[in-house]
């Protein structure tokens, strides 16, 4: 009897016969396996907007600034560990990859945990546990392009769009969670003793007052009660594909290869973190994604002709069109589920007060909403909505939902922050938070729909060797937008004009509409609504 993790040698989901006998029954199998797996990716590599949120109420001595950065730095690494993990597949083979790259999450969560009981630890231990947390949003290329291989292509919007979607729920899970293991010393004294709120915090059921006790450290201990088992499960559930993967090696071989994929994206995601400081972001972006790719053609052995060969992509004008198409959409989802936690501290978690003589202070806002209590629904319904935009895409057509969608981000962009500077400059903040939210939300279900709809264009339109691949590099660039958001949002926050980075995003979501009409909508377009 074969071993359900053996690897499978004969893999033609195209013909119906074969998909209906035996390839649903093993897709579905993989597929379930890497949900969760993807999940907990997301939610070490975003665990970072509540912990900095928190940091803050617990009086940790770093400034917003320094705070906007770890969660930018989570974001920085995650995409860049994109890249290398877009090519692991067909290198080293998706059990081993999706086993190998989900427990190493235990390393920044267990460390986060550890470094989290000590409010005096350094700054640069959390810059290194933010960075190595990038390692769950690097697994997402990775994911997406192994189960992109087990689908038909009618089903790629529906298989793409329950991994992403429901993987997209690491992100709520976190927001939900990580504030209520807080509350209760759940792994008793080996995680050590609480610390007392300076401000007041949240859950989801409410308001928790200054003074309480608070078990921040919970943050990155609580995901090895998911992780240990996640591991096993991929190890002993889940299949390489010797049709996609034709010589992954030993597993040591292929464990061998995904670390030192990851190991070129840890180093210049460190260049470029020390980059950010010097140089800027707008240098320190690209200069991070050249030097990946530049990189990756140098490492030598075995793994080189395969790289060079699945660089092919780049040569192919719509791996940039999409890549684009999937910044608005991904980009956008990420970016503001990293920014809005301490965007909502901030921005009302303080309020302006006019003293007798005419002079405007900005002093603490005493009945400030608390971004733990609200800072997941937007990531909830992107999330939750996303199977339906590659459902929706697989009836009509990917770039029609990705224009509508696009619209509408535009507007809600716009709009966000015009909501955000009346909230800024306002002595009465609380006043705006609704609308706020309600905007957001829109926001977040216009980028979820548009997730679903990108990546169903993405199955069709390239073939069964450059799927993959080009999946996993645009995932990867659009995953900059979890550095990007946190580090324009928190500058103009700093700024006092928080309105200006909702004007630029709404400026590129205009753009994004004429790319995505220029290359799938208009009468001549290179592929009609794929």
């Amino acid at each position: 009897m074969t071993r359900k993790n053996a690897d499978i040698e004969h893999w033609d989901v195209e013909n119906e016969e074969f998909w209906e006998k035996e390839g649903k029954r093993v897709a579905n199998r993989n597929l379930w396996i890497s949900i969760p797996s993807l999940l907990m990716g997301f939610a070490v590599w975003m665990m970072w907007g509540m912990i900095t949120t928190q940091m803050q109420n617990l009086g940790f001595p770093f400034t917003v600034s320094e705070l906007f950065t770890l969660t930018a730095l989570a974001g920085l690494s995650g995409a860049t560990l994109r890249i290398p993990a877009s090519f692991m597949i067909r290198i080293a083979g998706g059990r081993n990859t999706i086993f190998l790259t989900t427990a190493l999450l235990m390393i920044p969560a267990a460390g986060t945990g550890l470094a989290l009981m000590n409010p005096e630890t350094p700054l640069w231990v959390f810059q290194a546990l933010a960075l190595l947390s990038g390692i769950g949003g690097g697994n997402f290329a990775a994911s997406m392009s192994n189960i992109s291989t087990f689908y038909p292509k009618k089903q790629q919007g529906y298989a793409l769009g329950m991994n992403a979607g429901l993987g997209n729920f690491g992100v709520t899970s976190m927001q939900i969670l990580i504030p209520l293991v807080m509350t209760v010393g759940i792994f008793g004294a080996i995680a050590g003793g609480p610390m007392e709120l300076q401000n007041a915090s949240g859950t989801l059921i409410g308001r928790i007052e200054a003074g309480t006790d608070t078990w921040i450290q919970n943050a990155g201990f609580v995901w090895l009660l998911f992780l240990i088992p996640l591991a096993f499960a991929g190890w002993f559930g889940m299949n390489n594909l010797r049709t996609i993967t034709p010589e992954p090696g030993t597993p040591a071989s292929a464990f061998g290869k995904i670390l030192g994929l990851y190991a070129v994206g840890a180093i210049t995601s460190v260049i470029g973190m020390f980059a950010l400081g010097l140089l800027g972001m707008w240098v320190a972006l690209p200069l991070t994604i050249v030097l990946t790719v530049v990189l990756l053609r140098l490492i030598p052995g075995s793994i080189k002709p395969n790289i060079q060969k699945q660089f092919a992509i780049f040569s192919n004008k719509h791996t940039w069109s999409m890549t684009v198409l999937y910044i608005l959409t991904f980009g956008s989802f990420i970016g503001f589920s990293a920014a809005l936690p301490l965007s909502i501290n901030v921005i009302f978690g303080n309020m302006m007060e006019v003293a007798a003589d005419g002079t405007v202070t900005r002093i603490a806002n005493p009945d400030g909403p608390s971004a733990l209590t609200w800072a997941w629904i937007g990531p909830f319904v992107g999330a939750l909505i996303r199977p339906v935009g590659g459902w929706i895409s697989d009836k009509v057509g990917g770039s029609i939902v990705t224009q509508i969608i696009s619209v509408i981000m535009v507007v809600a962009s716009a709009v966000t922050g015009y909501v955000m500077m009346l909230a800024y400059n306002s002595t009465d903040p609380n006043s705006y938070f609704v609308i706020f939210m309600i905007m957001f939300v829109i926001l977040f279900a216009a980028s979820g729909i548009g997730n679903g709809s990108t990546f169903r264009s993405i199955g069709v339109i390239f073939d069964a060797q450059q799927k993959g691949p080009v999946l996993g590099w645009t995932s990867a660039v659009a995953a900059y937008g979890a550095f990007i958001a946190p580090v324009v949002m928190g500058d103009q926050i700093r700024a006092g004009t928080p309105e200006l980075a909702m004007y630029g995003f709404a400026i590129f979501y205009a753009v994004c509409l004429v790319i995505n009409w220029w290359f799938y909508l208009r009468r001549n377009a290179y592929v009609k609504n794929p």
